[in-house]
């Protein structure tokens, strides 16, 4: 009796054993994938893949399914050969922004760059590339208009830009002088693309300093008629030159002449009105002199 008993729980044993084998036999292992193609969670939440089942898949990030169905079966132990299919993303153009181009000579595939380009006058504030990822085109960027420090003060005159905010390109200043003084330079000046003034901030200037450069290369006439003199501050003396010195006493001769020529003409009338011009006989001999001239 024992015998019997011992003999059909080995045969148990073994049929369990030979179901579980069998069993075993007929499931597929976790489908083992390349790159672009991955399990759904669906499937990556699965023990186990019995005869029969089926796993679903899905292309990897960046990619989108180009053909297939995306779905695997097991059959005898095996998966049937996956027909899923993918390609890069393709992001498109990057949207278009004021005074903001791309260069996409790289493409517009996933993982692509493009670089960013603004208009003339304008700089990137932000990244100078986008790239392409699975959710689009990642980098924020825009084009802000260059913009020139505020103009310098003009000694002498007046800068024509009254606007608290700095010269944007493009952006004219005008420089004007204050009366009696001449404007040597650009009266206007212009903020560039590239945040400088294309010229030099004027000046005003006046007397001396307003002669062009050819007037100062040009050599002084000094006239011989004109006297000069330098006042010194501790005695109040003047100081004349050879030329004015010279003049002064041709001066002071001249008019002595013409004293005594006047004197003796006044003499001359006096004594005719007296009667005695032929007789000569009132003259003093000290004044015959003098009527003779």
């Amino acid at each position: 009796m024992d015998f019997l008993l011992d003999t059909c729980g080995r045969r148990r044993y073994l049929l369990v054993m030979q179901l579980f084998v069998l069993n075993a036999a007929a499931n597929c292992p976790q489908p083992k994938l390349g790159e672009s193609i991955i399990l759904t969670n669906e499937a990556l939440l699965k023990n186990n893949f019995p005869e029969g089942s089926h796993a679903t898949l899905q292309c990897a990030n960046g990619l989108v399914k180009e053909s297939g169905s995306g779905v695997m079966n097991c059959t005898g132990g095996n998966w049937t050969e996956p027909d899923l299919k993918c390609k890069k993303k393709d992001c498109g153009p990057p949207k278009p922004q004021p005074h903001m181009s791309f260069n996409i000579s790289g493409g517009t595939l996933f993982g692509a760059e493009v670089r960013v380009l603004c208009d003339k006058g304008f700089q990137i504030s932000g990244v100078s590339y986008k790239k392409c990822y699975a959710s689009g085109w990642i980098g924020k960027a825009k084009c802000e208009i260059v913009t020139c420090e505020q103009p310098a003060a003009v000694a002498n005159g007046i800068t024509l830009w009254d606007s608290q905010d700095n010269p944007k390109y493009g952006e004219i200043i005008q420089f004007t002088c204050n009366e009696g003084y001449t404007l040597i330079g650009s009266k206007s000046t212009m903020c560039s693309e590239s945040g400088e003034y294309d010229s030099e901030t004027p000046e005003c200037k006046g007397g001396r300093d307003s002669l062009t450069t050819e007037d100062e290369a040009a050599p002084t006439r000094a006239s011989s008629t004109t006297s000069s003199f330098r006042d010194k501050h501790d005695g109040g003396v003047n100081t004349y030159t050879d030329t004015g010195h010279t003049a002064v006493i041709v001066s002071l001769v001249c008019v002595v002449l013409v004293a005594v020529i006047l004197v003796a003409a006044l003499y001359r009338c006096y004594l005719r009105r007296k009667g005695s011009y032929d007789t000569r006989e009132d003259l003093k001999p000290e004044l015959l002199h003098f009527q003779n001239l």
